[in-house]
């Protein structure tokens, strides 16, 4: 997916099953202080990640925050669950960012897509 002006918006592509999911909802404070920064590098880490195959985000108008995080293996998983730089985004988060979150870790096992020609 992308939000970045100039590019298209799209779902991450359907992969042939199994592969894993790491879904992160959260609520943020109104502290945001670095988050934007911090937020950018995760993503630029988790692209170098082997087995990384995308990630989805999405905001409601009220805060609610999803991003799916999408995986060929649980190993790339646990790669990216154990990056140093990760971790510390992580402590940040709890102290500053989050009000609350929530991970849910799945292996999917049906997938498919759709687009309009």
């Amino acid at each position: 997916m992308s939000d970045r002006p100039g590019q298209p918006v799209a779902p991450v592509a359907a992969y042939e099953p199994p592969y894993y999911v790491a879904v992160f909802t959260t609520v943020r404070t109104p502290e945001q202080g670095g988050y934007g920064e911090t937020n950018a590098r995760m993503e630029e880490l988790v692209r170098d990640v082997p087995g990384f195959l995308g990630m989805d985000h999405a905001q409601t108008p009220g805060g609610l925050g999803i991003t799916v995080g999408y995986f060929r293996d649980a190993d790339a998983l646990t790669r990216w669950r154990d990056n140093a730089e990760h971790r510390a985004a992580q402590r940040r988060g709890r102290a500053e960012w989050y009000q609350s979150y929530t991970l849910h870790v799945a292996k999917v096992e049906r997938s498919h897509g759709f687009s309009r020609p």
